[in-house]
């Protein structure tokens, strides 16, 4: 198993390497990005169109080049094929606590992106952004904000759905173009209900159906407000897929992914499944068996692509944290069809879209799928092989 520590001396060797250069590793590792029109506010790369990476037999191959009917646009947040409809209505970003009295959770399978990140008292809570969401049932549960999940939530434009929080938010909530839905507010408690299956705060739960009626009646416009870049993410087609490949033995195996050095309390991992191409995700809640993280649905979390952040944050008292999401330092790595990579990500604004970049310079181009993005501390550690 290899340990993954962000420190000094590991970026030390990682600048060697880059300024030696690798046997079996090209100098500009590139790949194809999926052959959807380009966007104007795209960082431009070097990248040949022509660019064929040979696919191991692992990995899965799909000509998604043509869309399944009419009427279908590729999604910003997975890159798969959706109806227009779908993909000009704002997302929502769904505050949702990861403890056992939270699981299981209504609908976070369905989810298209989902940040991870600590609470106070070293808890994670997630942040799950929907994509298709208005005919969406039960939702949640749904627990309070903190500051650091709504500039992620900015990055995709989104309406933040969440239970109040602590006072450390007031001021960013109050922004202009802060637009949210707090089941604490009475004008906008028609989006939830709270279950009798268990006790408060843990029973509540927003729908599709309510959310959208509150953002009407806000006058809140469903279509993207051009505040955040159209293009978040960049990616490879099904066709032709990311392997990793072209980076040689700097693309490190991947098939068991631990995070439990990260989110003690949960203690999830992530295990690569080669006839589908995706990671599944498990964990281990204090009072609960350890095993498949799975939604009431049935449904066990599986993703693409694994994004690790590491960021630098602050204790602000009495447990609460503060994370610098605006950086142009910190580290991380990008995982996918059981290989993984180390990046560094960039993110220089409030609603500017974070960026990953590999070792040399090149922007990553993700997979089409689903994403999961664990934030973790600077000075934690995971473990992968």
């Amino acid at each position: 198993m290899k340990k993954i520590k962000i420190s000094i001396l590991f970026l030390a060797v990682l600048a060697v390497l880059a300024a030696c250069g690798q046997e079996d590793a090209p100098a500009n590792p590139i790949v194809s990005e999926s052959s959807e029109p380009a966007v104007p506010d795209t960082p431009q790369i070097s990248q040949p169109s022509d660019i064929q990476q040979p696919a191991s037999p692992s990995i899965v191959i799909e000509d998604d080049s043509v869309p399944p009917r009419e009427g279908m646009v590729r999604s910003r947040l997975t890159n798969e094929w959706v109806d227009v409809a779908v993909a000009d209505t704002r997302p929502i970003a769904v505050m949702i606590p990861n403890e056992a009295n939270a699981i299981p959770h209504y609908s976070l399978s369905k989810a298209s992106v989902v940040y991870e990140a600590n609470v106070e008292g070293r808890m994670s809570r997630m942040m799950a952004v929907f994509e298709d969401w208005k005919n969406l049932e039960k939702i949640g549960n749904v627990r309070s904000l903190r500051t650091y999940y709504m500039y992620w939530a900015f990055e995709w434009d989104a309406f933040i759905v969440h239970f109040g929080g602590p006072f450390f938010i007031n001021d960013l909530i109050a922004a202009p173009n802060t637009e949210y839905i707090d089941g604490n507010l009475d004008s906008d408690a028609g989006a939830f209900f709270r279950s009798s299956d268990r006790p408060a705060p843990h029973n509540g739960y927003a729908t599709g159906s309510g959310l959208l009626n509150v953002i009407n009646q806000k006058g809140y416009s469903l279509n993207y407000r051009n505040l955040a870049e159209s293009n978040h993410f960049r990616f490879a087609s099904k066709l032709n897929p990311n392997t990793l490949s072209q980076y040689g033995t700097e693309a490190k195996n991947a098939t068991y992914i631990d995070m439990s050095g990260c989110y003690p309390l949960t203690r999830c991992y992530f295990e690569f499944n080669e006839p589908d191409g995706l990671y599944y995700r498990s964990q281990h809640l204090s009072g609960s068996t350890d095993g498949p993280h799975v939604d009431a649905g049935g449904t066990q979390l599986s993703f693409k692509n694994i994004l690790v952040q590491s960021i630098r944050y602050d204790e602000l008292g009495e447990g609460y944290l503060s994370f610098q999401c605006q950086d142009t330092t910190r580290e991380g790595w990008y995982f996918t069809n059981g290989k993984g990579i180390h990046v560094r990500w960039e993110k220089t604004g409030d609603y500017g879209t974070t960026r990953y970049y590999d070792d040399y310079g090149n922007e990553v181009i993700l997979n089409t799928g689903k994403t999961m993005i664990c934030i973790i501390e600077e000075d934690d550690n995971f473990t992968f092989r």
